[in-house]
């Protein structure tokens, strides 16, 4: 008789990489009105008053701030329609986006 021989099942995950984050950064002006700048941002962000005001404030103390850390597709989109509708109203309000490290 022979022995039958078994191997263990071995399981194997893929990892699915996670995309790349890309940092939304609001810039500062001197043109545009802090309750435009507020407005924007709860806007496009869904902040509150309180945090948009506290982004709004740092924006303008250091001359930049990042607004939001999210998936390349979304920060472009976000970053492009806050900046479109600051163009709208005839504002020169900027969102970039760069890559999080």
């Amino acid at each position: 008789m022979s022995e039958i021989v078994t191997k263990p099942r071995i399981r194997t995950r893929r990892k699915v990489a996670r995309p790349p984050l890309y940092k939304v950064i609001l810039v500062n002006d001197d043109f545009t009105p802090r309750e435009f700048v507020v407005r924007v941002l709860q806007a496009e962000f869904r902040m509150s008053e309180d945090q948009a005001h506290n982004v709004m404030i740092t924006a303008h103390t250091k001359g930049a701030c990042v607004v939001a850390v999210l998936v390349k597709d979304v920060a472009e989109t976000k970053a492009t329609r806050a900046t479109d509708m600051a163009r709208g109203e005839g504002y020169p309000l900027l969102f970039t986006t760069e890559p999080e490290t």
